[in-house]
Formats: structure tokens, C-alpha cells, sequence
């Protein structure tokens, strides 16, 4: 596998996209491509397969959907009902519905038809959408699966495959749906391959699917963005909803993003954010596509002031001048953290991080630390700092995280009564 350092190219010119894809993100207020943009639209214009390492904000949706709708420009072939040309195959509903709007958005002077795909709503549009044909299917695993079963969609006519988000794939426990899906692939096919960090069973995927790959990182594993203050405040759990509500009530507080670790969470820290006068939605995998589409159209469009939401259903949030992101439960995993933190600061502009840590958390809190190689800065001017849990020793990672997951078990099993 070869790597291939970063293109600096100042202009969307300089990358040679064909006009109506200049004209559509001039109007779009696209100015300079980020560095991923620059590195991969070159090499996928090319047609090599390419194994793209970059994290969220830094602009590959743009940076693989570009070069696809060039391509197709430059090459066109005929529709034909089921087959779609190209296939997206993306985790959540939420980044496959900002995926088909990215095309319409790229695509907006071009002669081509993007479809999407995904469960949790009825199949009838969709099923009607592929039959006319489809030049680009954006797609999540269940429902793709679910259609080739009842042969609504075929896959004997892709020309290029995308996966993307393939870490949070896995997370998710889609690698088995994506390697049934990998045989009904043309032998000979454009192949291209995203993920935010590269576990040994993302290279062994990614070995399976990629021939002679140029290889693009634009970001080593674990780091932040520089543009995000990130900060902590030392709180005791019992104080953590009063220190949000507090929080809140700050004028700069304007878009907020409000991590918790499970669905039941959510729920009730929109109930109490309501009660003190808070808009505020949930965003997670028990909530229909309808109401997670609610809460994020309310939450884009400022009638809201906070979305809390849970890291299985955050990856698909794409949502520009989010004010601060609010860890109020902090995962035990460090590259979610690192993804929560990445919605602020986007397009170009600065953001803020707040993590409320308590006495458990604090092995988490290190663990981010000594993995991005950065020291949080403290925040202590609040009316609920807990100089004891700041103080407090440090419970062993291994420790923390079998708590974690004691707590989620003993929740299952309350639920399941």
C-alpha cells in the first residue's frame, strides 16, 4: 500500500473539477479545499483506490463525492432500474441523509440522480426511487440488505465503492452486513475507503477491498482539532445537572452539543432541561427517523438551544457554528471523545469543549490526555467545583470501564423485568 503526502492546492481550480462542479460550490461559498480535499481529489480523479485517515471536519465527504460526480460527468453510461453506479455505504441514517444532500448540493448543475437509502421509515419511496434507476445510492447495511433480499437493488452494476465511517462501522457491528455485501460487487470496480482511525480488523478490511491503494492520513490517531478550547470542571455527579442548566444559561452558550453515554440519559436530561425552560431534543438509536430528523432540523435551525445526543447516533451530525460540545458523561474511549469534541470549530471557525468529570470519570480524563499528548485546562469558577474529586486518586482504566459496563447490564436487565 503506497502513501501519498498532501497536495497543497490553494484554489478548486488548480484540482481540475469540471466547471459545473466549480460553478455549484462557488454558490456553495467554497473557497480553499482542506488538506484532504487537496491530497485525494487528484488520485481518485486518477481512478486509483485510495485508503483515506481523516476525522471528522475535515472535509472528505467533499473530498471523495467531487471527484465521483466528475467522473461520471466525464464518463456517463446509461441508467438502468436496481443497479446503481455508485454505491456509499455509510453507518447512520443521519450521515446517509447528509450525504444525498452534499450530492444535490456538488451535483446541483449536473444531469445525474442520487438516491438514499435507509431503515427506520417505510420502504415504498425508496423502492420506487431505485426502480427508475440511480446514477449514485447512498446506503446504511440493514436496509441495503434488506432490498437485494426482496430484489429491489442489485449491486452487478457499481462502478465505485465507497465505505465510509468503517471505524464506526465496526463499532456498530455492521462488518459482518458489509462482508456479505462485498461478493455482489463487480470484480472490477473504482474502490474507495475512509475511516478516522485504522484498528487491525479496519486493515484487514481494508486489505480485502483495496488494490494498490494510494493512502492519504491528515491527521495522526487521537488528536484534536487545534481550533477548540478544550476545558474540564470537577463536579460531583449528583451536581452535574445543575452545573448544566448553570452553564446554559450563559450568553455564549448559543448552539449547544450535550454528549451522554446511554439512550435512557438523553431522555432525561432534555426532561430537566425542559422543565427549567431549555429547548432541548434527544438524538438516539430508540428514536424514529422522524423525530431524530425533528430534533436535528430544530436544532439547525437555532428553534432549539441544545441536542443532547449518544456517540452511536452523533456520527452522522454535520451541523456548522455549534457554540460548545458538552461531555456530560465522558466515554471510556478516546477516539470518542476526540469525534464528540470535532463537531465545534468546524468550517474554519473557532469552538469550545467542556467535559464535566467526576469521581469515576477521572481515569477517562487521563486516558484522553496522555493519548491526544494535550492537558485540559481546569476550570474551577463555578459554583459547584469539587476540589475533592479533583484531588481524588485516579481508579485504574481497566476498573472504570468494567463499572461502565456493569451499570449498562444492570440497566438491560431493569428493562428487561
Amino acid at each position: 500500500m503506497s502513501t501519498t503526502t498532501s497536495i497543497e492546492s490553494n484554489t478548486f481550480q488548480n484540482l481540475k473539477l469540471i466547471e459545473p462542479i466549480l460553478k455549484a460550490l462557488k454558490d456553495a461559498n467554497y473557497e480553499t479545499p482542506t488538506p484532504i480535499q487537496s491530497s485525494a481529489i487528484p488520485l481518485i480523479l486518477a481512478q486509483h483506490d485510495f485508503l483515506g485517515i481523516a476525522q471528522t471536519g475535515t472535509g472528505k465527504t467533499a473530498a471523495f463525492l467531487l471527484p465521483i460526480l466528475d467522473l461520471m460527468y466525464r464518463n456517463p453510461t446509461p441508467r438502468v432500474s436496481k443497479c446503481p453506479k455508485v454505491l456509499i455505504l455509510t453507518p447512520t441514517r443521519e450521515l446517509a441523509i447528509q450525504i444525498h444532500q452534499s450530492l444535490h448540493v456538488y451535483g446541483k448543475y449536473l444531469k445525474q440522480k442520487y438516491s438514499v437509502i435507509f431503515g427506520g421509515v417505510g420502504q415504498g419511496n425508496q423502492v420506487k426511487d431505485l426502480a427508475a434507476g440511480t446514477d449514485v445510492l447512498v446506503a446504511t447495511p440493514g436496509r441495503l440488505l434488506d432490498l437485494i433480499g426482496q430484489r429491489f437493488l442489485r449491486l452487478d452494476q457499481v462502478e465505485t465503492f465507497v465505505l465510509d465511517e468503517a471505524d464506526r462501522m465496526l463499532d456498530m457491528g455492521f462488518f459482518k452486513d458489509i462482508k456479505k455485501v462485498i461478493p455482489m460487487l463487480p470484480p472490477k470496480r473504482h474502490n474507495l475507503f475512509f475511516s478516522a482511525t485504522m484498528p487491525a480488523e479496519i486493515s484487514k478490511l481494508a486489505d480485502t477491498i483495496l488494490r494498490n491503494p494510494q493512502k492519504i492520513e491528515v491527521t495522526p490517531p487521537s488528536t484534536t482539532v487545534e481550533r477548540i478550547r478544550q476545558t474540564v470542571m470537577f463536579v460531583d455527579k449528583k451536581d452535574k445537572m445543575n452545573l448544566l442548566v448553570r452553564v446554559l444559561g450563559l450568553s455564549e452558550f448559543k448552539k449547544v452539543l450535550v454528549f451522554v453515554e446511554m439512550k435512557h440519559g438523553a431522555n432525561r436530561v432534555v426532561e430537566k432541561l425542559q422543565k427549567n425552560g431549555i429547548g432541548a431534543a434527544a438524538i438516539h438509536g430508540n428514536k424514529s427517523q422522524n423525530a431524530r430528523q425533528k430534533a436535528l432540523e430544530d436544532f439547525t435551525k437555532n428553534r432549539i438551544q441544545v441536542l443532547v445526543a449518544t456517540d452511536i447516533a452523533s456520527r452522522g451530525i454535520d451541523i456548522d457554528q455549534i457554540s460548545h460540545v458538552i461531555n456530560f458523561e465522558l466515554s471510556h474511549v478516546v477516539e470518542n471523545y476526540v469525534h464528540r469534541i470535532g463537531r465545534t470549530a468546524r468550517a474554519g471557525k473557532e469552538g469550545q469543549s467542556l467535559i464535566f468529570c467526576d469521581a469515576e470519570e477521572k481515569s477517562f480524563l487521563k486516558a484522553i490526555e496522555k493519548e491526544t499528548k494535550q492537558t485540559i485546562e481546569v476550570v474551577t469558577e463555578h459554583p459547584y467545583h469539587s476540589q475533592e474529586v479533583m484531588e481524588s486518586q485516579v481508579v485504574s482504566l481497566g476498573r472504570a470501564k468494567a463499572r461502565v459496563e456493569k451499570k449498562r447490564q444492570d440497566f438491560r436487565q431493569r428493562r428487561s423485568r
